[in-house]
């Protein structure tokens, strides 16, 4: 084991945390190498769909959308409403359980390439803050340096920067909050008119401001549950970011590189403590230390490690992707009970969700009895009168509307227009009379079959209740 880990004491505090108490300000050393290309490769398609999602429609919905306030949710285009709040549950529930799965194969690998805090801020705002403030070293000079014109100058110019891209990441947050076509009417509208909107559109703003101009990576380290599920669901046999202590330190440990020495005779490691995955770190935790709450396996070390031993002809892996068990007892990596009860659980789900999904109705209807009134005779008829509620959750607008009876030979008559419409995305509610004559019902209590149609199309079937009299002729 690496001989840090014997003295555990750097586990009591967070790594961006000094003795007394203060926040240390990470400045990383601009990464580089063949993961990084990838990362960026791979970040840059991810932001590209985060940021057209809002705005792709699928059959008249939009792609993602998140609205909260009116409990309306669509996911790939599929629209889940407050009567579909089973579905989205489900949905949910697959997504976590997928991440922890993937967790539990693969570490916090994640929030490394795939969370979005970890791509704006890394592939978006460091790089602009690289190309403005210079590497690691100008960047610590600067932030020492007294404000002068220049510190004055790249402050001003950066954070200008700095807030744009905070107003446009509210704008498309707001996208999958609201919906896209209301974000292009309040536009429209001005803020003058849409004042309310305004203000909590600035709010988002100085809140996504503050997170990538200060915050930082606090949000991994402190606000995100993700980091203290780590800690839960890795095991010796994760597959994670790891130092091979083994190798780095062997038996007299780690040492500064001397070319003049035989190091394997000294027994010395291969780790030359050149402290430069420590630099390149976006966290500021030593990799070496082993597996932390910190680390977000951004994998910026493990390019950075085969630089330094390739340019002293060590073979390059010292850090890598790898299982403690491959490191310490050199067994490749197993799928273990443990993987195969979480991918168990989430086929199990994903096939549920899928077979809810395919027998979910676009159009919901809601029959009832209206309350306190009890049946009528007219005639050789009886009459209920009920409520009605349809849900249209389409994309099409339905005209000429009707109810009529399936199961039973009877009348149904809606109280205002005959026939009405049903807008797309839309409810209609109203008041229908059913009349039936009263020697076809079979008991007090009789269940109906109603079909709701668009001219000569049945659109759904529901069900309600038929009060007659106790006794029959």
């Amino acid at each position: 084991m690496p001989t840090n880990l014997h003295d555990e004491a750097f586990r009591d505090s967070i790594g961006t945390i000094d003795d007394s108490g203060k926040r240390k300000f990470v400045f990383p050393k601009k990464p580089s190498g063949k993961l990084y290309e990838y990362r960026k490769i791979v970040s840059y398609v991810l932001l590209a769909i985060l940021v057209a999602n809002p705005f792709i429609k699928v059959n008249g919905n939009q792609f993602m959308m998140f609205n909260v306030l009116e409990r309306r949710f669509n996911i790939f285009g599929f629209p889940f409403w407050p009567q579909d709040l089973y579905l989205f549950v489900l949905s949910m529930l697959v997504a976590v359980v997928f991440v922890i799965f993937f967790t539990v194969v693969f570490g916090r690998i994640f929030c490394g390439w795939i969370c979005p805090q970890t791509i704006f801020l890394e592939m978006v705002f460091r790089r602009i803050e690289y190309w403005i403030d210079g590497d690691r070293g100008s960047q610590m000079r600067l932030d020492k340096q007294p404000w002068n014109a220049e510190k004055l100058r790249k402050r001003i110019f950066k954070w200008s920067i700095f807030f744009i891209l905070s107003f446009f990441i509210a704008n498309i947050f707001l996208a999958y909050v609201i919906g896209s076509d209301a974000l292009f009417q309040m536009i429209a509208r001005g803020p003058l008119v849409e004042t309310g909107n305004f203000i909590a559109l600035l709010i988002f703003t100085c809140v996504f401001y503050y997170v990538f101009v200060s915050f930082r990576e606090q949000v991994c380290i402190i606000v995100c549950p993700y980091g203290r599920l780590q800690g839960v669901l890795l095991d010796n046999k994760s597959i994670n970011v790891a130092y091979d202590f083994v190798r780095g330190e062997k038996t007299a440990g780690r040492a500064k590189f001397n070319k003049k020495e035989d190091r394997p005779a000294t027994g010395k490691g291969d780790c030359i403590d050149c402290h430069q995955c420590v630099s390149v770190c976006p966290t500021g935790i030593d990799i070496r230390n082993g597996t932390q709450l910190e680390c977000i396996n951004c994998t910026a070390c493990i390019d950075e490690c085969n630089t330094i031993m390739t340019s002293i002809g060590y073979p390059p892996g010292l850090i890598r992707y790898a299982t403690e068990d491959e490191i310490e007892k050199k067994e490749p990596f197993k799928f273990t009970a443990r993987m195969k009860g979480y991918s168990a659980v989430l086929i199990i789900l994903t096939g549920i969700f899928i077979g809810m999904l395919f027998l979910r109705n676009d159009v919901e209807a809601l029959v009832l009895r209206l309350p306190g009134e009890l049946f009528r005779h007219e005639g050789s008829s009886i009459t209920n009168v009920y409520t009605y509620k349809i849900v249209n959750k389409t994309s099409t607008d339905f005209e000429d509307v009707t109810f009529k009876l399936i199961s039973h030979d009877g009348d149904v008559s809606n109280v205002g227009k005959a026939e009405f419409s049903l807008p797309q995305e839309g409810i209609s509610q109203g008041t229908i009379f059913i009349k039936i004559e009263e020697h076809a019902l079979e008991s007090e209590k009789t269940k109906l079959q109603l079909g709701i149609y668009s001219g000569d199309e049945l659109l759904e079937t529901t069900t309600t209740n038929f009060l007659g009299p106790r006794s029959f002729n």
